[in-house]
């Protein structure tokens, strides 16, 4: 059953267990014919072990970072402490429903509350809204504010948002639904802001710029000062993308670079839960002038009661009631547990890890910007590749058993490998997988062809990538297995 569906492994007749069941009248609970099923519903018929087999073959084949290390650079896949779990599961927190009358919630509502604060200090802004469901939601409702703001001050001929072409694929999306125009800027040889550049392109017309420091290249953006009044000046706003803050915490801070509005991602910076298409959580905060935009409701407390209220001029709700409230515990307690110390001390691992492997891998992997990372780097490719490219480098790391690092972004380096092994490895976790990134680079010389039919050991071998993704196969035909 290990390669199968469930109903691949149906056999007529076959149970795991019986409910009992009971005869209804009719006349006392009448049903539209309309609404009965012309025919019971086609469920797989297997036994309790054959169940219990199914499902636990599946759940091995995932990989996490309860499984091992997880190093997608600009991901942040850092270890989700349990004890996050264990307060998110608390019964009164977990029973808790938005439409509970206040006096209820009293104890819900300061949590929000409290992490508002506990935000608004790690990123020096002046107010924060929790209510955005990830990231990208957080980016569209941080240019919706600037937005919001430029239209309050009559400034309607601004229409354009300045981003890196280095920036995440999220921003000129997110640029593009807040109804500006997306202007590229190109980085310099050093992998930052080309400043002469950005002179040519500031104008009258550009509401804002949008920046990640340090930079989806792991490189602190060290004019960050200097570009910041270069944006004032022309009365633009400055969005930080916090998608890097696990470089930052406790050492610097959107607000002293010159922000006005941030995103954090709670799942990246904060260790909740990450992927899987579960809930997420991207709160936005910003500088006292555009507080009276943000998102609603936002929790305030008058030294008596915790009470939710929108801002005088807010750009509305972003997400239905409070938010993903389950997630706002995961961060909350990882916040306390930390502490300021605890946060700071984090990030110099995260910015540690990731130089040790950096220098580490630098002799059998290009290396394009020489100077000290932060949380991440990007390798370009193999030094002496023969053949092989950054995507058989990605599928020989399946087979010795580790998540591959992301590839082939940022968009301009060639070849990329993007690392970020997060502080969540130890010494023996680091080495293990520079070891395999250098058996592999060994590989490629010797026997590339390992690398080219790789991954073997995986249950699905390499695909057709391009034909996946243009013609997925995304349903099952159950009619198949019926009867």
């Amino acid at each position: 059953m290990k390669d199968t569906t469930i109903y691949e492994a149906s056999a007529n007749g076959r149970t795991g267990y019986t409910f009992d069941t009971y005869e209804l009248d009719d006349s006392k609970w009448p049903v539209e014919a309309t609404l009965k099923r012309p025919k019971p519903p086609l469920l797989p018929q297997v036994s309790e072990n054959q169940v219990v087999r199914h499902y636990t073959n599946l759940s091995n084949k995932n990989y996490g970072v309860d499984t091992g290390m997880y190093p997608l650079g600009s991901c942040t896949m850092k270890y989700n402490p349990k004890i996050n779990e264990v307060a998110a599961s608390i019964s009164g927190f977990q029973k808790c429903h938005p439409l509970m009358p206040q006096s209820m919630v009293q104890g819900s509502l300061r949590i929000i509350y409290e992490l508002q604060g506990l935000l608004s200090e790690l990123t020096g802004m002046s107010a924060i809204s929790l209510q955005p469901a990830a990231g990208s939601q957080g980016e569209l409702t941080g240019l919706m504010m600037i937005k919001a703001y430029h239209l309050k001050h009559g400034n309607v001929h601004k229409c354009k948002i300045i981003i890196p072409d280095s920036a995440h694929g999220t921003n000129p999306a997110s640029v593009t639904m807040a109804g500006y125009e997306t202007v590229e800027i190109p980085s310099n040889e050093q992998g930052t802001i080309d400043i002469d550049a950005l002179k040519e392109i500031l104008d009258e017309q550009v509401a804002g710029l949008m920046l990640t420091n340090p930079n989806t290249l792991g490189l602190f953006e060290k004019d960050i000062k200097k570009i910041a009044d270069m944006v004032h000046d022309i009365g633009g706003l400055l969005y930080y993308d916090g998608a890097n803050m696990n470089a930052n915490m406790g050492i610097t801070r959107p607000l002293e670079m010159g922000f006005d509005v941030v995103h954090l991602n709670l799942h990246k910076t904060l260790s909740t839960p990450h992927g899987g298409g579960g809930p997420g959580s991207g709160p936005v905060g910003v500088v006292e002038d555009l507080v009276d935009f943000l998102p609603g409701p936002i929790v305030s407390f008058d030294g008596k009661r915790y009470e939710p209220v929108m801002p005088k001029s807010s750009i509305g709700h972003v997400k239905t009631f409070y938010g993903n409230f389950g997630i706002y515990l995961r961060a909350y307690v990882y916040l306390h547990m930390m502490g300021n110390k605890g946060l700071k001390f984090a990030s110099e691992m995260a910015v540690l890890n990731a130089n040790y492997m950096r220098v580490r891998l630098e002799g059998a992997y290009k290396l394009p910007y020489k100077d000290i990372c932060k949380h991440e780097f990007v390798l370009q490719g193999l030094k002496q590749p023969g053949d092989c490219v950054t995507m058989d480098v990605a599928k020989r790391l399946i087979d010795l058993g580790y998540h591959p690092p992301t590839i082939y972004f940022p968009l301009i380096v060639e070849q990329a490998l993007m690392v970020e092994p997060t502080e969540s490895e130890s010494l023996e976790s680091l080495d293990e997988y520079i070891e395999a990134l250098l058996q592999i680079a060994g590989e490629a010389k010797s026997n590339p062809e390992l690398l080219k039919e790789a991954p073997r050991s995986a249950s699905v071998r390499r695909l057709d990538e391009v034909a996946v993704a243009r013609h997925p196969k995304l349903t099952i035909d159950l009619e198949a297995y019926d009867g």
